[in-house]
């Protein structure tokens, strides 16, 4: 399997390191032995077929894995040099930290307001002035404010689809988080979002540390800066993205990038 010190840059460039990373469901492994880093400010592609442990891999970085019965994590993952499966580790705390936007759109049953402030809220932030302006500031970078800016007291359940994904981004981004993971968070748009989406983590990438699982490997390659292949849970390549898929080291990541399998 490939070392992350060899394809990376110094650690100090790394916010993110995996050692001999391994997850169970019960009994069944699945994620073997994963060791890799991922890099500040850059967006970083999970790829693989369905069933690889992409989405598994991507819900350990802020342990949402925690929330299904009988999952258990072997190995070390550092955010900023700190275990974060270390006894005493703050998990709300922690995914403040490593923000989450899930494959479906999830907003809230609440106004497009409250839904931005809902993790500021949580934190005890009652200052309305502060408050609207992190909003207005969240859901501009979230390409949404000139949308949405004259209803923000309306449900946020109105919304269309891509403008529910912007949504759940800006509700990501309002409480300041180092790392925004983001699981699938295309597969359910039309071909127009998902370029608005596209576009959005273009933007992101200089503020936020971002690692997407995506199925669309036309995909990964237009919007990272490296990509991780994963087959049955072992990580096989991890790269720069263009190396990979045009120049990848193993015939394992050829065979797939090419079609011949998955």
């Amino acid at each position: 399997m490939p070392e992350a010190s060899s394809q990376m840059s110094a650690s100090n460039q790394q916010v993110v390191q995996l050692q001999d990373v391994s997850i169970f469901y019960g009994q069944m492994q699945a994620v073997h032995n994963v060791t890799m880093a991922f890099q500040r400010n850059q967006v970083t592609a999970l790829i693989g077929p369905s069933g690889c442990g992409k989405s598994t891999l991507l819900r350990a970085l802020n342990r949402m894995n925690d929330l299904v019965d009988g999952v258990r994590t072997a190995g070390r993952i550092e955010l900023d040099g700190e275990n974060i499966n270390q006894p005493g580790v703050d998990v709300i705390q922690l995914r403040r930290r490593v923000g989450m936007v899930f494959q479906k759109s999830n907003p809230f049953p609440k106004t497009i307001y409250d839904n931005v402030i809902y993790g500021l809220r949580i934190q005890g932030l009652k200052d309305k002035n502060n408050l609207d302006e992190i909003v207005e500031k969240s859901l501009s970078s979230a390409a949404l404010w000139d949308e949405v800016k004259d209803r923000l007291h309306t449900s946020a359940l109105q919304l269309s689809g891509g403008q529910m994904q912007r949504l759940c981004i800006a509700r990501c981004i309002a409480v300041n988080p180092e790392i925004i993971l983001m699981d699938e968070p295309c597969s359910a748009l039309d071909p127009r979002s998902t370029i608005r989406i596209e576009d959005l983590i273009d933007e992101l990438r200089s503020i936020y540390s971002i690692i997407i699982v995506t199925h669309n490997m036309q995909q990964a390659s237009r919007v990272s800066d490296f990509t991780a292949f994963l087959y049955e849970g072992h990580l096989i390549e991890y790269g720069a993205t263009g190396k990979l898929f045009t120049k990848p080291e193993q015939k394992q990541t050829e065979d797939y990038i090419t079609g011949r399998f998955g």
